[in-house]
């Protein structure tokens, strides 16, 4: 048996650690996040669903079959059928393009309101974790008032006076909805802030403002993602709660709470379930692919995660 001795033996693992492209090479936050995102097939059937919505509804102009609202009265109402996919109403309305048009005002609304109220706590949150005091103090315990106020009595009331628009939902909702981005951005401010490279670039002389839209948020870009998605649903769902107990939109606007509240009769009636069904069907679907979305950015923003 030969033996080959340990000289040799350094020698040959020194020259495989520095041969070319033996040394792993270094990926990006971004590529790592691609990595772990690109892995949940969960993740990218739920990118498709809320594309498909989104494109369908608000190309619906396009898509529909028939007009906005269009009312036939010599239609008979029925079931979905080879002329009228998702059947027809009592009005003789197409019901297909009843829900695509609904839909436009359901994402509309489910998008504004995760979009400000985003903004607003990220803005709120940020500013209450870097500075502390006095200002960190104040900024809590608005955003604490404004947890404990009943939600659903607060938009009931504000609609009925601000009006039944569209744009007034996504004002109440927004303003109703910035809290919870707020603590959570707080928390991870008042843990970033202490690290090293913040030091390093209050030493360089940074000002406050330049931390925290260059080193602070971009390391809390996961939670705020996370949170943004979560309350696309959460919208969507308050907008359809009020209007299906007829405290939200009112005819001719179109949504899918309105066809909801409409269809309030056929829940009981076997023959007429379709004016339920197809409404509902696309807000779950919106609701459903919106909260797997959640998940799975939460996982794939986070470094531990062996998913």
């Amino acid at each position: 048996m030969t033996v080959i001795p340990e000289s040799d033996i350094a020698g040959s693992q020194t020259e495989l650690e520095l041969a070319p492209g033996a040394e792993p090479v270094a990926r990006t936050n971004w590529q790592l996040f691609r990595r772990r995102f690109f892995r949940h097939k969960l993740a990218l059937a739920s990118m498709v669903v809320l594309f498909v919505l989104i494109v369908v509804c608000f190309g619906a102009a396009w898509i529909a079959p028939f007009p906005k609202n269009e009312t036939n009265l010599l239609i008979v109402p029925g079931g979905p059928s080879a002329h009228h996919w998702f059947g027809t109403n009592e009005a003789g309305q197409d019901m297909l393009t009843q829900v695509l048009y609904g839909g436009q005002i359901s994402l509309k609304i489910g998008l504004a309101v995760a979009f400000f109220s985003t903004v607003v706590g990220v803005v709120v949150g940020a500013i209450a974790g870097f500075f502390g005091g006095w200002i960190d103090q104040g900024l809590s315990r608005l955003t604490d008032l404004f947890l404990i106020v009943p939600e659903l009595a607060i938009l009931g009331v504000a609609i009925q006076r601000l009006g039944r628009s569209d744009n007034a939902f996504i004002f109440v909702l927004a303003a109703l909805g910035w809290m919870y981005i707020a603590r959570v951005v707080r928390g991870q401010v008042l843990s970033i802030r202490e690290k090293e490279f913040i030091e390093a670039a209050r030493a360089s002389g940074a000002s406050g403002t330049r931390i925290i839209v260059r080193h602070i948020l971009p390391n809390c870009i996961g939670p705020i993602m996370v949170n943004a998605t979560l309350a696309i649903a959460a919208a969507v769902i308050a907008e359809t709660t009020l209007t299906y107990l007829g405290l939200g939109l009112q005819p001719p606007a179109t949504s899918w709470g309105i066809l909801l509240n409409q269809a309030e009769g056929a829940v009981t009636s076997t023959s007429q379930f379709y004016l339920v069904f197809f409404p509902g069907l696309f807000l779950i679907l919106t609701v459903l692919a919106v909260n797997f979305l959640g998940d799975d950015l939460r996982d794939a923003f986070d470094p531990q995660s062996h998913h």
